[in-house]
């Protein structure tokens, strides 16, 4: 009998592949699975994860050794829109998944490995289509945690979602998105931090450090350059090494070293012409070897493609089927074994993988259960509000807000603002409890990645909680007659929302009219406040009219509340930008996306290496353009200074330290942020480069020391060759300032030339 027929039947006996392909065992049933081992040395928690996984890899059989590399989807193919290709597919999920849930991987119970059961999980614990999704709280999305530049808040958000994950029932949650925002246009800019490397790799590496805090598996994701939503499945996006190094993959880098996630999901894009879940230089070069990742590769559904490129290039579980054409890493990967074009080493380093993640993260030895009479919704709503109030942008203010006790009149038009606050769509909805308020307005597609969603906190009644004045509201659907009601109003807030989602790229402009509603009433009434809640940049050829202008981003479950008690002064914005806002589309490096409204055959060819590592603010300083808004830009209701900027060596690293002080009369929290230049020839990509920053909430009149230690690797450049980082000799110029084009005096540190290796680690001093 074949390696494939001994493994699907050993393995059709612990219920884990979709079929057997021996008509006699499928007929007598197959033989029953070994006893457990009278010995479990890898129970012994005292051991550390590696020699715990070697101890248990060593009793496992080769048909449990596939059961853990092969993951299956989590929800009947009734209720989704997939796969239209596969004549007569009826997929059922396994029994033993959790209904609506992403995915699912049988474990062995003879040697106590758990069932991975996986949520997506970006801003939640998420839910299928289908009914009675399950209801959760929703984080902001993550550019507005991004927004927040404070670690424990993002911190504190991933271990909320993680709680609600465990007493859900998962303990695999598939968060930790950190795709750089080189397209603005990016319909999932909204699942990630924005467009800086060391911003949004420590961001999103602090929330999965508090996912896993909850002893469950986080990824971090989508592994790498998915930078777009077009051709998503088969665009190639081409990068040198360097640029790569210096930019998306050096925020991968940081969120690892950050949050030490247990897996990496591979994305569905090319990379280099090669597919990103079988491209032997993403997996087993950069991440395996020169990262040092111990941890095991997902693909994302539908992104395997094979089954022995895949997995000699570094894939270690396949997940999702049916998503992907066939089960490449069932019955396919055990004959690959037995005719040697896998190793057996190889399939052996696949499953120590994924038992260091269960062992590393005490996912294996903390069963999880559905719980969900133990979330405590309250608390976790005032998680989600914290991060939501932290995060919003004032992005221009004239004196209108806050909004002032004297006002009478309130006006509030568009943005469904009566309802409640839009999220984004795909595979990261969180349903929040209440339903959505907007289920029976035709806003957007009716499946995947709709149903456009709403959370039910409304703006217009929290407004109407925290003022004394009368608040009119009319959805502003006739811009001329919403601009007749705002002339008898004392203050005008209109709502533009913009829907980004999952499978498709986004304009840059506002939804339903949204512009033409803004520039009507904003001709009408000059005092007018405009709310933008969106998933990225959005132009605003009304910005010159309007007196302040909030953006919001997707606020969360608790948003409605978020952005009343900004606007009312409650709370005074703090939020920067991780994100540069465009003048226009022809500042872009890319004017015209690459792949729109064409065929994806012959393959897209997306030129990174246009900008190369200069991405955002730094392709607007090297090209000296104007932004809208430039990168860390964001106002407040105080004002604050900066003193006594220094910088030196300490310990063989940069050094920079300052006093900020709150001069204002208001208690709020400021983002001094350190930018540091080049001497020239040094090989930026970019005039300067973000080096660090600290969120300090101050008392009016108070004042604080801020030291920072400064990666060597945010000064360095990278060298292929040699696989190190270069700090070339000479002298530097270290600037602090409230954003990007926004800094104070430059002062000058004299630096060696330091050789580091990949992980910014001193080699030699040059």
């Amino acid at each position: 009998m074949s390696f494939l027929k001994r493994s699907l039947i050993a393995t059709a006996a612990l219920g884990a592949v979709l079929f057997v392909s021996n008509p006699a065992a499928a007929q007598f049933g197959p033989p029953p699975p070994p006893p457990p081992p009278k010995e479990t040395p890898w129970k012994n928690t005292s051991l550390d994860a590696a020699t715990r996984a070697d101890l248990l890899l060593k009793e496992m059989l080769p048909n449990e050794k596939l059961t853990l590399l092969m993951g299956h989807f989590g929800t009947d193919a009734q209720w989704m829109n997939f796969r239209g290709d596969i004549p007569g597919l009826a997929w059922k999920m396994p029994a033993e998944a959790r209904p609506q849930s992403a995915g699912f991987v049988f474990g062995i119970p003879r040697l106590g490995i758990p069932n991975q059961w996986q949520a997506d999980a970006g801003i939640g614990v998420a839910s299928q289509a289908g009914p009675n999704p399950r209801l959760r709280t929703a984080l902001p999305s993550g550019m507005a945690t991004a927004a927040t530049w404070d670690r424990n808040l993002a911190f504190a958000g991933g271990a909320m979602i993680g709680r609600e994950a465990r007493l859900s029932g998962f303990n695999v949650q598939l968060a930790g998105g950190v795709n750089l925002a080189r397209e603005p246009r990016n319909g999932r800019n909204f699942e990630y931090a924005g467009e800086d490397p060391l911003l949004a790799g420590v961001m999103v590496g602090e929330q999965i450090r508090g996912i896993q805090s909850n002893h469950i598996i986080s990824t971090v994701k989508h592994y790498a350059f998915n930078d777009q939503e077009t051709h998503r499945n088969s665009a190639s996006a081409n990068i040198s090494d360097k640029n790569g190094r210096e930019s998306d993959l050096l925020a991968f880098q940081f969120a690892i070293e950050v949050g030490k996630p247990g897996a990496v999901m591979c994305s569905y894009n090319r990379v280099n012409s090669i597919y990103a879940c079988e491209n032997p230089y993403l997996l087993n070069e950069v991440l395996k070897t020169d990262f040092g990742f111990k941890g095991f590769v997902m693909s994302d559904w539908g992104a395997t493609h094979s089954t022995i490129p895949a997995a000699n290039a570094g894939l270690d579980q396949q997940s999702g089927y049916p998503f992907d054409k066939a089960p490449y890493f069932a019955g396919a990967l055990g004959d690959a074994v037995a005719s040697g074009q896998v190793s057996e080493a190889r399939l052996d380093d696949m499953v120590r993988r994924v038992l260091w993640a269960m062992f590393s993260t005490g996912a294996f030895d903390n069963a999880v259960d559905v719980q969900d009479d133990k979330i405590d919704f309250a608390a976790n709503g005032k998680i989600s509000q914290a991060d939501a109030e932290a995060g919003m942008v004032l992005l221009k203010n004239e004196g209108a807000l806050p909004l002032i006790a004297s006002a009478k009149k309130i006006v509030i038009l568009g943005g469904h603002a009566d309802r409640g606050v839009i999220s984004g769509g795909g595979s990261s909805q969180v349903y929040g409890r209440g339903g959505n308020p907007v289920a029976d307005l035709d806003l957007g597609p009716k499946f995947f990645p709709g149903p456009v969603s709403y959370y039910p906190d409304s703006p217009v009644a929290a407004l109407k909680r925290l003022t004394k004045a009368e608040i009119v509201y009319d959805d502003g659907k006739n811009p001329q007659a919403a601009a007749e009601l705002a002339k008898s109003a004392d203050v005008v807030i209109v709502f533009g929302t913009q829907w980004t989602a999952e499978g498709v790229d986004a304009s840059l402009s506002l939804d339903q009219n949204g512009d033409a509603l803004i520039e009507a009433v904003a001709s009408a009434n000059k005092n007018t406040v405009v709310v933008v809640e969106t998933g990225g940049p959005v132009l605003m050829p009304w910005l010159s009219k309007t007196r302040a202008v909030l953006e919001a981003w997707y606020p969360g479950s608790n948003g409605g509340t978020a952005i009343a008690r900004i606007l009312t002064g409650a709370v005074s914005p703090s939020g920067r930008l991780p994100v540069t806002f465009p003048a226009s589309l022809d500042q872009l490096p890319r004017p015209v996306l690459d792949g729109l409204g064409k065929p994806d055959r012959p393959v897209t060819q997306i030129n990174y290496d246009i900008e190369g590592a200069a991405v955002g603010y730094k392709w607007f300083d090297k090209q000296k353009l104007q932004p809208l808004f430039a990168f860390g830009h964001g106002l407040t209701y105080s004002s604050f200074t900066y003193k006594n900027l220094k910088a030196d060596m300490r310990d063989g690293n940069l050094s920079v330290s300052l006093a900020v002080s709150n001069t204002g009369k208001r208690e709020a929290a400021d983002v001094p942020q350190i930018y540091v230049s080049a001497p020239e020839g040094a090989g930026w990509e970019a005039p300067k480069r973000l080096a660090g920053w600290d969120k300090v909430a101050l008392k009016p009149g108070q004042s604080k020391a801020v030291t920072l230690s400064v990666d060597p690797r945010t000064l360095s450049t990278f060298d292929p060759a040699t696989k190190t980082w270069q700090l070339k000799a000479g002298t530097y110029s270290v600037a602090v300032g409230t954003s990007a084009d926004s800094l104070g005096k430059a002062i000058e540190v004299a630096l060696p030339g330091t050789t580091f290796d990949i992980r910014g680690q001193k080699v030699k001093a040059n």
